[in-house]
């Protein structure tokens, strides 16, 4: 019998996912969990890798047309109300204010006092406070189109929470849109699919499908919703971005009205679309391994840390000094063509400092020692590669190549992703195959099972809610590009 493999992250995905899916965040240090109630403190190494998504996502939307905006946190109950499918969708998810002060009790403790008129709902999302606006704004074709994003915090208050996938508070943009046809509105729709994505594929390595949802799994009181699934190691599916048609439901609700160009009047067509901070939750359940995360180059906190080592004291002026004029020449060379994050860890901490990385999942980690210096080299681990693979190279070819390099880490995790996801697909045609295919291998692991189905559906609300009851799985998409030749009636599963 061999020895068990040492792995920093201990249970291991293989033992136990959800648990091994919190180590991560532990070990990577990018979060940690709040005294609130199903919230989070977004560390500094976690909250690098949303400010660079910010950044992308930011210009992908401005290069589309669209401006950024702010509205208000607070949602008076009325407006909500408004909206009948839009109020009964997010009702039991709605924090509610309903006083406006505190003040000392009979018992000497704090009491609220000075109850509102009219209670707030704390945002769960903007539709009807931005309808409010939108109907200001809007009197004549000429206003349209409007396109608003909005970077903010949303309340969402969840039974059942896990970091970055599903927290009672998170970060997240929601666009916001108005237009004088239905045409227009379903093409920013789907333009926003793309960038969406665009951005999970090109910088998060992560691969998805695009499609459409059913009418049951559809945001509350939209036309038509279109999402991103994205596959994860557990096998199961991760919705990471959406994108709404709202039709005129909500420029009904709001009164968003406008004189055409042959001066009739008519109410806009509104779109809704947004990603969040889940979008980490799944960049770590898509590459992590059990020895932690491993970041896409393209959204990495960092990109190189360069670890001098010191045995003797006499060394460290030497070692010290290359390092540094080595990380200022990386910075300086790559500052205009691509912003990379260069890190000097020089703790003496022995063979933990290098595990510590590993667990953060930097790119690429760089060893220099007296003998390095010696021979102008540097020694150079790749997160994409076994822990203890490393290679010595020339330190002017390290630098020279070190874009390349990063390039070919990305590449890599994407591969990686796609297969896995093409290995764990199956297109099925019969309910028996359908069945054994989503019974977990592992009864004692119920996590994990065989992936992602392709199979044809009879269109029945009651076929898929049947489905969802008898396999606890559900129809995640209905895939943009879909072989229609392989449609009809889905056989339902016995009973």
């Amino acid at each position: 019998m061999g020895s068990k493999v040492k792995t920093a992250i201990t249970p291991t995905r293989a033992e136990d996912y959800p648990e091994w899916y919190q180590q991560v965040i532990n070990a990577s240090d990018l979060a940690e969990r709040s005294p609130v109630r199903g919230c989070m403190v977004i560390k500094p190494w976690g909250y690098a890798i949303w400010e660079n998504i910010v950044c992308v996502l930011d210009d992908m939307f401005k290069e589309t047309g669209v401006k950024n905006a702010y509205f208000p946190l607070f949602i008076p109950l009325s407006f909500f109300e408004k909206e009948a499918q839009h109020v009964e969708g997010f009702a039991t998810e709605c924090a509610v204010v309903t006083h406006h002060r505190l003040e000392k009790g009979p018992e000497g403790g704090l009491v609220p006092a000075g109850p509102l008129t009219e209670p707030l709902v704390v945002r769960p999302t903007s539709e009807t406070i931005i309808g409010d606006s939108f109907s200001k704004w809007v009197s004549s074709y000429r206003d349209l189109p409007i396109l608003i994003n909005q970077w903010a915090n949303v309340v969402r208050w969840e039974m059942r929470t896990r970091m970055f996938l599903r927290t009672s508070e998170f970060l997240w943009q929601e666009g916001h849109t108005a237009h004088a046809t239905k045409e227009e509105a379903i093409e920013r729709t789907k333009l926003m699919l793309e960038v969406y994505a665009r951005m999970a594929e090109d910088y998060l390595a992560m691969p998805v499908i695009q499609g459409r949802k059913t009418a049951a799994e559809r945001f509350p009181g939209a036309v038509d919703t279109f999402c991103i699934e994205a596959m994860m190691q557990d096998r199961k599916a991760l919705q990471a971005g959406t994108s709404h048609f709202l039709g005129q439901n909500f420029a009904r609700a709001s009164g968003i009205k406008f004189q055409s160009a042959e001066e009739s009047e008519d109410y806009v067509w509104t779109t809704s679309w947004g990603a969040s901070t889940r979008l980490i939750g799944g960049l770590i359940m898509t590459h992590g391994d059990d020895d932690g995360l491993i970041l896409p180059p393209r959204v990495a906190s960092a990109h190189v840390v360069l670890m001098p080592i010191v045995r003797k004291p006499e060394d460290r002026e030497n070692v010290m000094g290359y390092t540094e004029r080595l990380a200022q020449r990386l910075r300086e060379k790559y500052y205009h063509h691509r912003k990379i994050v260069v890190e000097i860890d020089d703790r003496d901490i022995g063979g933990a400092r290098g595990w510590d990385w590993i667990k953060k999942g930097i790119p690429l980690r760089v060893e220099i020692g007296p003998r390095d210096i010696a021979q102008d080299s540097v020694f150079v681990g790749r997160r994409d590669k076994a822990h203890n693979e490393k290679v010595s190279l020339k330190t002017e070819q390290f630098v020279a190549e070190l874009a390349n390099i990063l390039d070919e880490i990305q590449g890599n995790l994407f591969a990686r992703a796609a297969a896995y996801a093409r290995d764990h697909t199956l297109t099925i045609e019969d309910a028996r195959t359908f069945s054994d295919f989503f019974t977990p291998q592992n009864l004692e692991k119920p996590e994990i099972h065989g992936g992602f189905a392709r199979s044809p559906w009879c269109g029945e609300e009651a076929c898929e809610l049947k489905i969802k009851e008898n396999q606890a799985v559900t129809i995640r998409c209905l895939p943009l590009e879909q072989d229609r030749e392989s449609g009809g009636h889905y056989p339902l599963p016995a009973a």
